[in-house]
């Protein structure tokens, strides 16, 4: 059922550059009662947003026609972040079963990877495609840190990394290894650029994309209102942060230029809608939603691909990898 109330939108400038960006002078609060919100993803075929309530161990649907909520898989491998690829499958992190896992189309789940070199993944956190259908993601230790994300488990690694998987071969590679807490990330539409926060260090960094691999890249922002944890990049090439009060807009220059002030502290955040300019976020309890007059980055599934059956399946089932 619909939980729809709303709040005063705070639009807050840091900089004159965000002054003619706006939207509706309020903000929906168009769910409530999850313990810690995660990875909104927006899918435009069904015109609905998929939420992680990562404590529960569930995922929910929000209806933008109808505004209705219901729970669409319980457990649900204790999934954080999640994404689609170009042709609208659904990719997961799961913390539970320490693994990166796809949705296809006949509704059975494939576990794309779920080691390094012979070594169980930390917790995958976050994740995003290219358009040449790799998919990169972020490996922290929160799932397997304490019992409310996942289970409590050692290390296999010798850290947290960044990866990159070529879901054809299931190839991974390490793209980068020198980050404490890697978290949200996002490409530059033209993918030159990969920003990474990092949660721990509390800053997002700038690295260049040099074919398959990383370059060590600069800190070109640094928080100090609370965690840094999502983000995406909007069709200006801003970058919108989710932290610990509300959302952050940054120039690609590492400048703030405003701030969307939420009540509670912000996890992830995306951009969807039939424009792209409704802006979802996920805050501790609760998935807030805004329009604003400003479109997020074109997603990668707007960018043609091929329909092959040439993806890995090493394993496959009618439910979500086991926990």
């Amino acid at each position: 059922m619909s939980t729809t109330s709303t709040i005063p939108a705070v639009l807050e400038s840091c900089d004159p550059r965000f002054d003619r960006y706006g939207g509706d002078s309020v903000v929906e609060k168009i769910h409530l009662g999850c313990r810690w919100a995660e990875g909104p993803v927006y899918v435009p075929a069904g015109r609905y947003v998929l939420v992680n309530d990562i404590p529960n161990d569930r995922t929910l649907r929000w209806d933008e026609r109808t505004g209705d909520v219901t729970v669409v898989r319980e457990p649900a491998g204790y999934a954080n972040g999640q994404t689609l690829d170009r042709i609208g499958r659904l990719v997961v992190c799961q913390q539970g079963p320490r693994c990166v896992s796809r949705l296809e189309h006949d509704g059975s789940w494939t576990v794309l990877t779920s080691e390094h070199e012979g070594r169980r993944l930390n917790s995958p956190n976050d994740a995003v495609v290219r358009s040449d259908d790799s998919i990169w993601f972020t490996d922290p230790s929160y799932g397997i840190d304490t019992v409310y994300e996942g289970h409590p488990a050692p290390s296999e690694l010798d850290g947290c990394h960044v990866y990159r998987l070529d879901p054809a071969t299931g190839d991974l590679a390490v793209v980068a290894d020198d980050f404490e807490r890697p978290n949200g990330l996002a490409f530059s539409a033209d993918e030159s650029t990969l920003y990474v926060a990092d949660t721990r260090r509390n800053h997002i960094r700038r690295l260049a994309v040099t074919g398959d691999d990383l370059a060590t890249g600069e800190v070109m922002y640094t928080n100090d209102s609370g965690v840094l944890d999502g983000i995406r990049l909007d069709a200006l090439g801003r970058i919108w942060a989710a932290t610990g009060d509300g959302v952050h807009c940054i120039d690609p220059d590492g400048t703030l230029l405003g701030k969307l002030v939420l009540p509670e502290p912000v996890s992830n955040l995306v951009f969807g809608g039939l424009k792209r300019n409704r802006l979802f976020v996920t805050a501790t309890t609760s998935l807030y939603s805004i329009m604003l007059n400003v479109a997020g980055a074109p997603p990668v599934w707007a960018t043609p691909a091929p329909r092959t059956d040439t993806a890995i399946r090493r394993s496959t089932s009618a439910s979500p990898p086991a926990v």
